[in-house]
């Protein structure tokens, strides 16, 4: 399978490090992509044990699970003695994908929440402002609605409301009043006339973009955001992951804008922090019940070298957690997403 565009994997050492890999030990990688992690999963796992290690891949995107498909085959071609599988499934759908392998708990689990460059850079997936194509943005191909069809369908206030909470666009109001006025007189099904439309809209308003952004980049991350249905998927896909974790299993999330990385760490502290005791109950710190995980590090980002060769990953940052204690049940008190899409 050709891979062109070439896609540069983000923190690839960096992350795999961070899963401090056993020889025996159960991997995931819930967003595959092209399949940088989970490659050098797979290699370091054959160096550690010639027959040892699972890795368990996942990704929404049928044209990543077909690449995904070469690399097993190759992989079965050197007789690496990895197990490696690569299920059509998002994040959120972790708990059953790892119920249908038959797998308890895990060592480790890897998500990376960037768009891949194949899917940013191939005009028909929509994903691009710079390159005019069907206005899609699914990242799963298979199923839902496209960008294009929910623009013709939704209220004004509905796509002033996802392109401020999910794009933080200062001008959701003005932009939704001209996507309103537009669809009247015609569809907007490409991304080259949504783009041109928000610069439109920045240029009646007489405003400029922050420096070295295009004006449609918010209302396209927004609108890519709502269609996949992106933050709620992270934060069930967080809660999974940190409950299948086994003892002293380590989740790594990359991700790649703020309202991510909001998410992420609200999540992993929320999960590190001792519980809240009761309001007036006197009870000493080294009384209260430990909270079961631990943060690993800060937050890590990209070095100056790999924004140099990868530009793309300069808005990048890793946050790391291990749990602690044994596991047992799931837990029932996971915090929903305060991101409620619009509806």
């Amino acid at each position: 399978m050709n891979d062109a565009p070439q896609h540069i994997t983000v923190l690839l050492q960096e992350a795999v490090d961070a899963l401090k890999l056993r020889a025996d030990g159960t991997y995931v990688d819930c967003t595959f992509g092209r399949g940088g992690h989970s490659r050098l999963i797979v290699q370091r796992l054959s160096q550690l044990s010639p027959n040892g290690g699972r890795v368990i891949a996942l990704d929404k995107d049928p044209d990543a699970v077909a690449a995904a498909a070469v690399m097993a085959a190759s992989i079965e071609q050197v007789k690496a003695g990895v197990r490696f599988e690569c299920v059509h499934a998002g994040f959120a759908s972790l708990d059953a994908v790892l119920d249908g392998c038959g797998v308890d708990a895990v060592d480790g689990v890897l998500m990376d929440l960037g768009v891949s460059s194949p899917q940013v850079d191939v005009a028909e997936r929509g994903f691009s402002f710079r390159r005019d194509g069907p206005l899609d943005m699914r990242m799963d191909t298979t199923r839902g609605f496209t960008a294009a069809q929910w623009l013709e369908s939704a209220t004004e206030q509905q796509i002033r409301e996802a392109l401020k909470n999910y794009g933080e666009e200062r001008h959701a109001f003005q932009i939704a009043q001209a996507i309103v006025a537009r669809r009247a007189l015609e569809p907007i099904r490409s991304t080259g006339a949504l783009a041109a439309l928000v610069a439109d809209v920045f240029r009646a308003l007489r405003r400029r973009p922050e420096p070295g952004q295009d004006p449609a980049t918010r209302t396209f991350q927004a609108l890519r955001i709502h269609v996949n249905q992106e933050l709620e998927e992270l934060q069930t896909g967080l809660n999974q992951a940190m409950d299948r974790l086994a003892t002293n299993g380590r989740l790594a999330v990359i991700s790649f804008h703020s309202l991510e990385d909001r998410i992420v760490k609200h999540s992993m502290r929320a999960r590190a922090q001792p519980p809240v005791p009761p309001k007036r109950v006197p009870l000493r710190a080294s009384e209260l019940p430990q909270p079961g995980y631990r943060l690993v590090g800060k937050a890590l980002r990209p070095s100056v070298d790999e924004v140099a060769r990868n530009p793309r990953s300069r808005s990048a940052t890793m946050r790391v957690i291990e749990r602690t204690s044994e596991r047992t049940a799931p837990r029932s008190d996971a915090r929903t997403s305060r991101f409620a899409a619009p509806r």
